[in-house]
């Protein structure tokens, strides 16, 4: 397993009642150096000018190889700036969705500058509130028209396609892995896939094993992975395993079987944590899960097979609990 994580994880994040955070703000250099230091992960996200810009690439690029760290994707930000309040890909304002593009290629050019291999997409802005408010078959189509395009121009880096139900948007144009898949398998491009976010598959109301499965059968589109938790009801961005367990066991389960060679990436909002405690919680958390799952996979094939939850669970008591 490659273990990676946004790089504004380890900082100050903020809510919504509180613009200024709760923690302060760390120089970039630092949390690159709290990333390195988290045993198991060997890379970061940078999300397009909130961490990495054209100004100052050459420089975070050269604080990654000084703490032997890896630029897992670049993500652009369409997310968190004023003009993408009524969207960004499916704006009605063609300037505006023109824009939104631009900030994809850059991104992909930051990316291919620092030797990424991925541009992870999460247009968060893009989708509606009200009802008769979207042209859901013209906003779809300039949606598959600008990945096809940015993935068009840089073939050698991977797109990925993160949806979420909801938040800020009421709805959200990527809303669930099948419908993301469509948008995946429409551009008809090889090099466009699907992220699964832990968190927003949760909130979804998603099984996330099923859901990595399907992205993995239909056409390999599974590209890259995000892990946080929640209670479902909303987009907690909690430590991976504080609320759920055997979910995050089968998820981890069906990506052996489905041969998934990409990052595990840590995802969370620990307004209140220390970042970096709270991040390397998380990998702890899958690492144990790992070494559960070690030698018993043919045991849980079986268990699938014969289709028993008893046998299920006693498996699992078994590993839990001490006699």
């Amino acid at each position: 397993m490659k273990y990676s994580v946004i790089l504004g994880n380890l900082g100050n994040t903020c809510d919504r009642f509180l613009s200024s955070g709760y923690k302060e703000q760390l120089p970039k250099a630092e949390m690159i150096r709290q990333a390195a230091a988290i045993e198991g992960v060997k890379g970061v996200e940078l999300v397009g000018t909130w961490d990495v810009t054209p100004e100052n690439v050459d420089e975070i690029g050269g604080l990654l190889a000084k703490h032997g760290l890896q630029c897992v994707s670049v993500l652009p930000d369409h997310f968190s700036q004023k003009r993408w309040g009524k969207g960004a890909f499916v704006s009605k304002d063609p300037a505006i969705r023109a824009q939104a593009l631009e900030e994809t290629l850059a991104a992909a050019e930051l990316a291919r500058k620092l030797k990424c291999p991925l541009v992870n997409l999460w247009p968060g802005q893009d989708g509606y509130d009200y009802i008769f408010q979207s042209d859901y078959r013209a906003e779809r189509r300039w949606t598959i028209e600008a990945v096809k395009t940015a993935a068009k121009a840089y073939p050698d880096i991977r797109f990925s396609l993160e949806y979420k139900p909801k938040e800020p948007r009421t709805h959200s144009t990527w809303a669930r892995a099948a419908d993301t898949l469509l948008v995946a398998r429409e551009t008809g491009l090889p090099n466009v896939g699907v992220t699964i976010d832990t968190g927003h598959s949760l909130a979804g109301g998603e099984n996330m094993a099923e859901a990595a499965v399907i992205l993995s059968d239909y056409g390999r589109k599974l590209f890259h992975l995000h892990f946080n938790d929640n209670y479902r009801s909303w987009d907690d961005d909690m430590i991976v395993g504080s609320v759920h367990f055997a979910e995050f066991l089968e998820l981890l389960f069906w990506l052996r079987e489905v041969g998934y060679d990409g990052w595990y990436s840590m995802d969370q909002y620990p307004y209140r944590e220390d970042g970096q405690a709270a991040i390397r919680s998380s990998v702890e958390f899958l690492r144990g899960l790992e070494t559960m799952l070690d030698g018993s996979i043919e045991e849980l094939r079986a268990i699938i097979a014969s289709g028993d939850p008893i046998r299920y669970t006693a498996w699992l008591r078994s590993k839990l609990f001490r006699r």
